[in-house]
């Protein structure tokens, strides 16, 4: 189950990021700064960020409770492989070999914690 709730709280930040980067690309904002300040919290897609990110700071603590921190935040890497492969397949970016590397990199480190 601890893992479960880890790659649930990997994958809420890793979508609020993502929810985060498809609201701003889409963002016009319009009017005095109250108003661009109302638009963009209350966006849709920048609300829902903020709500998945609400969501993994409440799993993240109670993994806290649980679990070492020394065994938990290394894993929190596995953000970096799931915002790459976003990254790539949604976003279209070009990735260069180095980050493919990096990436295979942090999930060999991650089979070494939880191994």
């Amino acid at each position: 189950m601890k893992y479960v709730l880890i790659l649930v709280n990997i994958l809420c930040l890793v979508l609020g990021q993502t929810s985060w980067k498809l609201g701003m690309e889409n963002m016009q904002l319009h009017g005095n700064i109250v108003q661009k300040f109302f638009q963009f919290v209350f966006s849709p897609l920048i609300f829902l960020g903020f709500v998945l990110y609400i969501l993994a700071t409440v799993i993240w603590m109670y993994l806290l409770s649980k679990l070492p921190l020394s065994f938990l935040y290394p894993l929190q890497s596995l953000a970096y492989v799931f915002s790459l492969i976003i990254a790539f397949l949604i976003f279209k970016e070009h990735i260069p070999i180095t980050r493919w590397i990096g990436t295979g990199v942090i999930l060999f480190g991650v089979y070494l914690i939880v191994k």
